[in-house]
């Protein structure tokens, strides 16, 4: 019989199955004693800019073409019920980074950046002084370019603002933003080795759109045969019915996302086309997962690299005749999260979690995978419990809550309306404090998932109106 060569991987479930580890399918590798300290995961964080939970397919969405997404997904563990704690980049990353609320990191604008004493709590600092080698690509979105931490990083590609999506390489080829982002990230994992844990973070910018071009969703040209002979249907919500039926601060034609539905999806085409550009930029990101999860494979890394996935905040495809996000609508702060564990046994593969997880969770969960402390000041809570299928009290609520101000065109009234709230399982509580009296609505999320009628004034609804303002502000003092 022909001896074949034996690769590190191929070697390493050899030994590993000669031992009979592969029959304790109760087990993860990374739980075993030594193992996990003798050998870290390697992770790879991807983060995408507006996409919102339903735009894969493992989330049943049967029009866009995300295999990659969904191979993890189907071989990871995917959580259908994931949310963002603030719905606006800047915001959001510094939630990421920090897995802090807003109340407690306090940046809710472009320009304010972490402190140093911050910055070390992040989870790619923290991962630094662990010893493994970090980098980062794409857009940044905490501060302004002189405060950004590019020489703590081992590779730095960061990108300040809002980049652009076409570029041209040296010899005048065209080149997409999101193309120039998977090959960086081929370039830091070529430079990784065995010998020491890596931490690469990928911020896309898509599928943000372009926001000072009319084209909007500036797709790679690659792509522009995809979903051509498709109709997509419109939103059950996105109706004139809908939009009257919001107070007047919501449906106020200054406010932004009225502003911005008309440059999108004023007309049946405009929707169709901007939708068709959105999905196209989507599947964009999911061809360079692939390209990255191949070139792990070739460099033998594969077997031992965490591959995460998350949404930076949701998006409004026409729902109540709105675009943008921002409120604590459903389609702006619910969104993709698939975490893929190679090292997990066969029977944790492929889980679908219902629990609430946040964007808040993602900083301790990456430090609990990689073995590293998690500091106090800390809010998010440790995925890994759920990954591996552990009984535990996970959270029946969280705290929502949009801070920022922004003035356009001269108005005085803030375009984007503050709002706080709280999501259960069961109910939303939102109130808009700028409002005198401060407004508020109450959503009952199983009878009404579209969130079509507000029960705040409905005197059956008053106990739970009041229990959840009260929670609210619980949420308020505690989250500081």
């Amino acid at each position: 019989m022909e001896r074949k060569s034996l690769s590190r991987r191929n070697f390493m479930k050899a030994a590993l199955g000669g031992l009979g580890i592969y029959a304790m399918g109760g087990c993860s590798l990374s739980a075993m004693g030594g193992f996990k300290k003798k050998q870290r995961p390697n992770i790879i964080f991807l983060l995408t800019d507006d996409q919102r939970w339903d735009t894969m397919g493992c989330m049943g969405n049967k029009i866009i073409k995300t295999p990659n997404m969904d191979k993890m997904a189907h071989n990871g563990v995917l959580f259908t019920n994931a949310f963002v704690t603030t719905s606006i980049c800047c915001t959001s990353r510094a939630s990421i980074f920090s897995g802090q609320y807003a109340r407690r990191h306090n940046i809710n604008d472009f320009s304010t950046p972490f402190s140093q004493a911050a910055l070390a709590q992040t989870y790619p600092m923290q991962l630094r002084n662990a010893g493994y080698r970090i980098g980062f690509i794409g857009k940044y979105g905490v501060g302004p370019a002189k405060d950004f931490p590019d020489k703590l990083y081992d590779y730095w590609r960061g990108i300040p603002g809002q980049p652009t999506y076409e570029h041209k390489d040296e010899q005048g080829n065209y080149k997409h933003l999101t193309q120039i982002m998977g090959e960086q990230s081929l370039e830091f994992l070529q430079g990784c080795s065995q010998d020491k844990p890596f931490c690469l973070s990928v911020s896309f910018k898509a599928p943000h759109v372009q926001d000072s071009d009319p084209r909007q969703f500036i797709y790679d040209p690659a792509y522009k045969d995809l979903y051509k002979d498709v109709n997509i249907p419109l939103p059950q919500t996105a109706t004139l019915k809908a939009l009257a039926s919001l107070p007047p601060f919501l449906k106020d034609e200054r406010t932004e996302t009225r502003v911005r539905w008309h440059r999108r999806f004023e007309t049946p085409q405009m929707y169709q086309d901007s939708v068709k550009g959105y999905y196209r930029l989507i599947t964009g990101v999911d061809v360079v997962i692939g390209r990255i999860r191949d070139e792990l494979k070739r460099l033998d890394l594969d077997d031992n690299t965490i591959i995460i996935l998350i949404g930076d905040n949701g998006f409004f495809l026409s729902e109540h005749e709105w675009a943008g996000k921002w409120y604590g609508y459903e389609e702006s702060i619910r969104v993709p999260l698939v975490i893929y564990d190679p090292r997990l046994p066969s029977s944790r593969r492929g889980q679908v979690r219902k629990e609430m997880a946040l964007n808040i969770d993602i900083a301790p969960t990456i430090l609990s995978l990689a073995g590293a402390n998690i500091p106090e000041r800390m809010q998010g809570r440790d995925l890994t419990t759920l990954i591996e299928g552990k009984q535990t009290n996970w959270r029946e609520d969280f705290f929502y809550e949009h801070l920022f101000e922004y003035h356009p065109r001269g108005i005085k009234m803030n375009a984007i309306p503050k709002t706080e709230g709280v999501v259960t399982k069961r109910f939303k509580y939102l109130s808009y404090p700028e409002q005198e009296p401060i407004y508020e609505q109450l959503f009952d999320l199983k009878n009404d998932p579209h969130e079509e009628k507000n029960l705040a004034q409905d005197p059956k609804y008053q106990d739970t109106l009041i229990k959840l303002r009260q929670r609210c502000d619980e949420f308020r003092q505690s989250c500081k």
